[in-house]
């Protein structure tokens, strides 16, 4: 039996078809009595114990440890869906990792292992470099909430754009010792005090739903121009170079060849890449991009068909997303349903206090 811990409701019908063995979702509705609702259920030595990314639940990772239970804990993909996570949108990708997960570099996890281990076939390189080309080909990136458009910046700077992120993510607190985005902005201006600084909010922190909003007088301090509610792409066309915590912007941009300059420790970084300001001792092999693309897309994640909810290859999910992305961004059902999880959501933010 394989329990589950830390999915929020929502995510109970999205997260089932991933896993060939039926989730026992342990949600206590009141106190945070998990292991006893667990054990009541039936947990025991021989169950397997998945935990929603890096949530803690003390109880329950002392029993898997004095049992020897191994613990695997879930992500969402790289490629998630149209639209955002924080919207409780279906995702069509999952990370499962049984060695930690891979925006925590403290400890090695199941991609880290791929990425220093694996001997990538020429299959496997040229699948991945296939995949990259239509990746940067269709403009397709991990939400693909915003259009692109044509934007206009100067022809003799050296462009830099700094993608914002979500401040209490796991990812900034694991990877990025909690680094705000205004420090972001502000280190990326020490170190490129000439440049063309384009700063992208986080898609999350704009819609009102997660927390990173930078006051627009303070980001001007730092940057020469704030860009809202347009693709990724639209910027990275026009980029010289990333400077990033941890963002998957990051990654993007080694995919269209752009100069990549890391504050944090984002699985991306340390193989040879990117020029990294911390250094993660572990990862010593050299990788070229599609070795990076086939271990991070190919190797690592679980696919689903977003229509048929059925596991698939990364090659059908694209296909689906490209010729449905655009009837999803103009559904006015979705656009209503957006509306109202973010009412929702912020009434929740109020009620607890967080603003």
């Amino acid at each position: 039996m394989n329990f589950f811990f830390g999915f929020s409701y929502w995510k109970h019908p999205f997260v089932e078809p991933f896993f060939d063995e039926k989730p026992i979702f342990i949600n206590p509705l009141l106190g945070k009595k998990h292991l006893e609702k667990a054990l009541r259920k039936g947990l025991n030595p021989q169950s397997t114990i998945t935990i929603w990314g890096k949530k803690s639940f003390p109880h329950v990772e002392q029993y898997a440890q004095k049992h020897h239970i191994n613990i695997d804990r879930v992500e969402d993909g790289f490629i998630r869906s149209v639209g955002l996570g924080s919207d409780l949108t279906q995702p069509y990708s999952l990370v499962v990792d049984r060695g930690g997960i891979y925006f925590d570099p403290s400890c090695e996890s199941e991609l880290e292992a791929i990425l220093l281990h694996h001997v990538f076939s020429p299959e496997e390189v040229v699948r991945a470099q296939k995949i990259r080309h239509y990746l940067v080909d269709k403009k397709l990136s991990k939400y693909n909430l915003y259009d692109n458009t044509d934007l206009d910046f100067p022809k003799d700077r050296l462009i830099v754009v700094v993608p914002g992120q979500v401040e209490d993510d796991a990812s900034i607190r694991y990877g990025a010792s909690g680094m705000s985005n205004l420090e972001l902005l502000r280190q990326t201006r020490e170190n490129r005090s000439e440049a063309y600084i384009v700063y992208k909010p986080h898609p999350d922190v704009l819609v009102g739903n997660r927390i990173g909003a930078v006051n627009e007088d303070d980001a001007l301090r730092y940057c020469d121009r704030i860009v809202t509610e347009v693709g990724i792409d639209s910027v990275l066309a026009h980029a010289d170079e990333v400077h990033t915590m941890t963002s998957l912007v990051g990654f993007e941009a080694l995919m269209r060849g752009i100069h990549v300059v890391t504050y944090g420790v984002p699985f991306y970084a340390g193989w040879g890449l990117s020029e990294d300001k911390k250094i993660c001792e572990r990862r010593t092999r050299k990788l070229d991009i599609d070795e990076l693309v086939a271990g991070t897309y190919l190797l690592y994640p679980r696919y689903l068909h977003p229509k048929t909810r059925k596991k698939c290859e990364i090659e059908d999910v694209l296909e689906y997303l490209d010729k449905n992305r655009q009837h999803f961004k103009d559904s006015l059902w979705m656009k209503y349903r957006n509306w109202v999880s973010r009412k929702i959501q912020m009434i929740i933010r109020v009620l607890k206090g967080l603003i």
